[in-house]
């Protein structure tokens, strides 16, 4: 295993791009996975990575021994980082001391969607967008279209909030929402306040297209013009709105309830 003693090792900077700049991750249409958990998962669902980076501190540890004989048995290359290096590009302030460098996934689709999938309109906070991923996982969805608008799915945030959901999706990033919806053939749902029909009275025994949008603004009048139905999740007066990870999950698993019975 290399180290690296250098903040001007060429590869560290690079490195510390890729953790720090959002911009830079989109260039290099790569990810930075930190911990334990997050690295097991990718090796069980997607295989091995391209760079596995370790703290000195963390080499001993017997899960990241684990991780890095698989990847010596991969021919994965691996690092070792100084603790100080390793803090400038770590992603979890407490957390075991190895990550994974991935290539971010790049999906081609067909609008012929027959599947049931989630549409995302402008969603803002990474933790939200992370949590919907992770109900979707769980709840059996396959597809999550993300607008132009809405949070890079794999930015470090995301991926934390979604705790390996993103392996078992397939995420669609900077999709333009509308056409997607005009041609879809099974029905497209919105959370709306502003109709009397809840999601326990819709038939959700059949795939269907979710969308949620924005946390403040929610979705955009265009694309909520183009839902088939509104539904309401029943909630006392008192309280304004949901959360709208929190909307998403109760819908996904009203729609697992109806189709276990």
């Amino acid at each position: 295993m290399k180290s690296i003693t250098s903040r001007d090792n060429s590869q560290y900077k690079e490195l510390k791009l890729i953790a720090t700049n959002s911009q830079a991750r989109r260039k290099a249409g790569q990810t930075l996975l930190d911990g334990v958990h997050l690295c097991e998962a990718y090796f069980q669902h997607r295989g091995a990575p391209e760079l596995c980076i370790v703290s000195e501190f963390a080499a001993d540890d017997h899960e990241v021994q684990a991780l890095l004989v698989q990847c010596e048995k991969q021919g994965v290359r691996c690092i070792c980082l100084p603790e100080p290096l390793y803090k400038g590009i770590r992603q979890v302030e407490n957390g075991v001391g190895i990550m994974f460098l991935i290539s971010t996934p790049t999906l081609e689709f067909s609008q012929d969607i027959d599947a049931t999938s989630v549409v995302l309109d402008n969603l803002q906070d990474p933790g939200n967008l992370g949590s919907i991923l992770r109900s979707a996982a769980a709840a059996g969805v396959k597809n999550v279209f993300c607008s132009p608008g809405t949070v890079l799915a794999w930015s470090p945030k995301v991926m934390r909030a979604g705790m390996g959901a993103h392996f078992l999706l397939n995420i669609y990033e900077n999709v333009e929402l509308a056409p997607l919806l005009q041609a879809a053939k099974i029905p497209v749902l919105a959370t709306s306040s502003h109709t009397s029909k809840t999601i326990y009275q819709a038939d959700l025994n059949r795939a269907v297209i979710w969308l949620f949008g924005h946390e403040g603004q929610g979705v955009s009048k265009d694309l909520m013009a183009m839902a088939t139905h509104t539904l309401t999740i029943p909630q006392q007066a008192s309280i304004e709105s949901l959360n709208v990870a929190a909307s998403a999950a109760i819908c996904f698993f009203e729609q697992v309830r109806q189709q276990l019975k």
